[in-house]
């Protein structure tokens, strides 16, 4: 589990790094040009967990997390969301998607769970607010 105290430590450090006084580098970042490091840092971490080395998914999670919060500062500069909208969302999916453990819904077999799972995204597509509902 997250502790909360190291991910507001890490928000922190990035509004710092992308605050007028802060890195360059950091600074000039855009979701456009970021973009790419995602996607490096993901294929690091794929290798890593192929590899088996928990120290080293360790530390491309972080790299991850790094990007991604990143990228959370960056729309939220932009005045679109901020973290805790990003998080939120994907509280309200897991809950909507998993009835079985949220709701005391009987729990089916895995064939039976994987259907339900596509039609909820289904409903979710044909409904958007659906989710929001949780």
């Amino acid at each position: 589990m997250i502790q909360s105290d190291q991910f507001i430590r890490l928000l922190e450090i990035i509004a710092r790094l992308r605050d007028k006084n802060g890195c360059p580098w950091d600074r000039q970042q855009t979701p456009a040009g970021i973009k790419k490091y995602l996607l490096e840092e993901t294929n690091e971490l794929a290798e890593a967990i192929d590899d088996g080395n928990p120290a080293h998914i360790c530390e491309e999670i972080g790299d991850l997390f790094y990007i991604l919060t990143m990228l959370c500062e960056m729309f939220r500069e932009q005045g679109h969301f901020n973290t805790d909208d990003a998080l939120q969302s994907i509280i309200d999916k897991m809950i909507y998607r998993h009835p079985h453990v949220f709701a005391d819904t009987p729990t089916g077999n895995e064939q039976e769970l994987k259907e339900q799972w596509e039609a909820i995204k289904k409903l979710e597509k044909l409904q958007p607010e659906a989710k929001n509902r949780t």
